[in-house]
């Protein structure tokens, strides 16, 4: 898989890297945080710069949970129900996902963002408990400045 990831950002560059976030936080299963830690290589080696990849990576993030949100609050339980279905998530996991999002709020957004599989989960569950759109992107936009960064860097410096 990494193979892929490494011959269509070099191929692509930085619009391969925003699909592929865009698509993975949306719930395709991608391993996000090892495409971002090459991805962060590449910049050591100067295949990619720097800042332009940590903004790709910011804006790709941002918008697969931007969206996964919108399904969230437009498509509401039924989707995700179904959806289960074919990613092995059981309703008692998906209802405890839920309540936890619905108890801790916004902050949940932030830690679930470093939890593979809850991250790719949250904007649906905070689009089903209709939380506010402003307070959802305040808090996912920090979530991912912290997550780009935080893999951005360890890929670059590793």
């Amino acid at each position: 898989m990494m193979e892929l990831f490494e011959e269509l950002i070099t191929s692509y560059g930085y619009v391969a890297i925003f699909i592929i976030l865009a698509l993975g936080l949306f719930s395709l299963p991608i391993p996000d945080e090892l495409m971002i830690l090459l991805v962060g290589y590449f910049t050591k080696i100067g295949l990619l710069h720097y800042s332009l990849t940590f903004v790709v990576v910011f804006v790709g993030s941002l918008c697969g949970m931007m969206f996964s949100y919108l399904i969230g609050k437009r498509a509401g339980r039924p989707l995700l129900d179904w959806l289960g279905r074919w990613m092995s998530v059981t309703k008692k996991w998906g209802s405890k996902a839920e309540s936890w999002i619905e108890k801790h709020g916004a902050p949940a957004i932030i830690v679930s963002y470093f939890v593979p599989g809850m991250r790719h989960l949250a904007g649906y569950f905070c689009g089903m408990s209709h939380m506010s759109f402003k307070s959802y992107t305040l808090y996912a936009g920090i979530s991912a400045v912290i997550w780009s960064f935080l893999f951005l860097t360890i890929g670059r410096i590793f």
